[in-house]
């Protein structure tokens, strides 16, 4: 028994019916059975489901359907190219005959769903086949539009292609540098009609157009500092022929235009200033190399001059046109520049701006092809390397060169002293210590940790050069200067206040001999009470290294506090500092040799108890 014959009329019908029942449940799950289900070549019925797609959007328009229903339809088509059950061009040609039929308000809205799926328009799925539509799609829309009433949808759809298409996209470029001729001037060209110089009093009609750049009667000027006559005003629009076709401007005879009225004032300033722009752009185009130019097209040396110097001519008056002369003319000036970086490129047949993976030197290709000969590099010159005479080292610039010969060595110009920045623990905070101190009675508001500048130049030394920084604290502060005299009242008991400095000199007070002898003749006893200071925790840190942990818990460490301890660095001695760091924080005035030696003596660490007991004897 044979297939089943393809039968166009009822296989429109199906899909025309599965599209609705589609729309409905808002899936396309009803189109891929129908499409699954009819016989016919998968060509056939691709065909058929596009006819059917348009038949439904020309039943939605017929019946003034909002705009949701139309969008649908196209949202429905995307999946069904997705799904591989209809053209690739199938959204684009609904898209065309969507917005054919609706009015400027409603392709408003429509555009605004093309914009929004531009990623989707850019896929490999869709680009091919839809560039061509999207582009003549948009040119429609802006010719049906008004630049000056609909100048923002017109912005939209120019912004639109400029996303859609890369930059060296061909259609885009005017490769020929060919120019609009179409774009004519039209003046009156019989002096008979002429009404320069009449007086204009006569009413305007009602409902007559003002073209764009004409005055009306109430602001028209009482006077006019220039002779206008019949003359001028036919040879200053003419100039606009010359603007339109710059190819005139190779023949002798137009020099002469362009000479007299180069000294010409106008009254309008804005006027004045399209004008002058329009002559730069002119100029550009005859100075530059323009690939499809003729050969013929070439300026004399006294044309070219002649440009050079009314170029310059031209930005001067520029700058002294209002408003904002000067920066217009450096703006101007800048767009032209970069305009020449342009035509070169196109000069140059637009050139991909991808470059591509340059091969590695010994790549492995196919059995034929030769193998590559590695690239000999040309020796750099003496001077540059600084083995000439003067064994300098050029950079390039007097500046450079003189900064980079300020030492030879690199390294060793990295390690030099004058190179170290950052200040000791004591140097900076030697004034903070001094205002923590209740018998200098500074108030709070003049400390120094209370600065904000302060502050934060303070954290980062600490981050540098202190343990207390990354210690964790069960101690909340609610701001930095609380944080920070915290710390600063830390790092007064570890750094050696200047009472403890050894005094010389025959001016030293009593007072301070009696409380230096005093200090030194207490027994061993009384220094075992005092806190550990910063020397004897490093040095006790030192001996510690990995035996740290066996320590911990005779400290009454918690396994959190270890942990973290083990997280902040893996180098034992800072690990062993860490602790012990921890330890005094923990029991503040507790924190004595005393107490560390039975702790090192209960986690059988007795080599070091007894180190440090004779340390502090020694101390004493």
């Amino acid at each position: 028994m044979s297939p089943p014959l393809f039968s166009l009329p009822e296989a429109r019908h199906r899909f025309t019916t599965s599209t609705r029942e589609a729309l409905n449940v808002k899936s396309i799950k009803p189109l891929l059975n129908a499409f699954n289900q009819i016989p016919g070549s998968e060509n056939e019925k691709k065909c058929t489901l596009d006819q059917a797609f348009r038949v439904v959007v020309e039943e939605e328009i017929i019946n003034k359907a909002p705009c949701e229903n139309l969008l649908a339809i196209i949202s429905l088509a995307i999946n069904g190219v997705t799904e591989g059950i209809c053209t690739a061009s199938t959204p684009f040609v609904l898209l065309g005959d969507v917005l054919d039929c609706l009015p400027l308000d409603q392709c408003d809205r429509i555009f605004t769903f093309v914009e929004k799926n531009v990623a989707t328009w850019k896929s490999n799925t869709f680009y091919s086949a839809g560039k061509n539509y999207l582009l003549r799609m948009c040119n429609d829309l802006l010719r049906r539009l008004s630049k000056s009433q609909n100048t923002v949808f017109c912005g939209r759809i120019q912004l639109f292609l400029a996303r859609l298409f890369p930059l060296s996209e061909k259609s885009g470029l005017n490769l020929q540098s060919q120019f609009n001729l179409e774009n004519v001037t039209v003046f009156n060209t019989n002096e008979h009609e002429s009404t320069l110089g009449q007086k204009h009093t006569e009413e305007r009609e009602e409902g007559m157009d003002v073209e764009e750049g004409e005055m009306g009667d109430d602001e028209a000027p009482t006077s006019c500092s220039i002779p206008i006559d019949y003359n001028l005003y036919r040879k200053f629009w003419s100039l606009q022929d010359y603007f339109r076709n710059p190819v005139q401007c190779y023949e002798k005879v137009s020099w002469k235009t362009f000479l007299k009225l180069m000294d010409l004032q106008l009254s309008d300033s804005n006027f004045r200033r399209h004008i002058l722009l329009q002559y730069l752009i002119l100029f550009q185009y005859l100075k530059g190399q323009v690939k499809f130019k003729s050969s013929n097209y070439v300026l004399t040396d006294e044309q070219s001059l002649w440009i050079e110097d009314t170029t310059k001519a031209v930005y001067q008056l520029l700058s002294e046109n209002p408003p904002d002369g000067e920066r217009f003319s450096k703006m101007v000036e800048h767009i032209l520049n970069t305009e020449e970086n342009w035509n070169s490129w196109k000069n140059e047949g637009c050139p991909s701006f991808v470059k591509e993976r340059s091969q590695p030197e010994f790549q492995l290709g196919p059995p034929d092809s030769k193998p590559m000969r590695p690239v000999r590099k040309r020796p750099a010159p003496e001077d540059f390397l600084g083995k000439g005479p003067n064994k300098k080292i050029l950079m390039g610039n007097e500046e450079l060169t003189r900064l980079w010969n300020l030492c030879p060595d690199n390294m060793e110009a990295c390690k030099s002293e004058s190179r170290e920045y950052m200040p000791t623990l004591e140097e900076f905070f030697e004034e903070a210590i001094e205002q923590a101190d209740p018998e200098n009675m500074v108030e709070n508001k003049y400390k120094a940790v209370n600065n904000s500048n302060y502050g934060w130049r303070a954290l980062r030394l600490l981050a540098r050069r202190s343990p207390h920084f990354f210690q964790p604290t069960n101690q909340q502060f609610k701001s930095l200067p609380e944080y920070l005299e915290n710390m600063v009242i830390k790092l007064a008991k570890e750094l050696p206040p200047p009472s403890e400095e050894i005094k010389t000199g025959e001016d030293e007070d009593e007072e301070d001999n009696d409380a230096l002898l005093k200090e030194n003749n207490e027994s061993p006893e009384v220094q075992r009470d005092k806190a550990m200071t910063g020397d004897q925790i490093e040095a006790v840190a030192n001996r510690l290294g990995e035996q740290w942990k066996a320590l911990a818990p005779y400290l009454e460490m918690k396994d959190a506090d270890i942990r973290q301890i083990e997280s902040d660095s893996e180098d034992m001695k800072m690990r062993a500092k860490q602790l012990l760091v921890a330890w005094q924080d923990q029991e503040g005035a507790h924190a004595t040799p005393e107490n560390l030696i039975l702790a090192l003596n209960k986690a059988g660490l007795g080599d070091l108890a007894e180190s440090l007991s004779n340390d502090t004897e020694s101390g004493s």
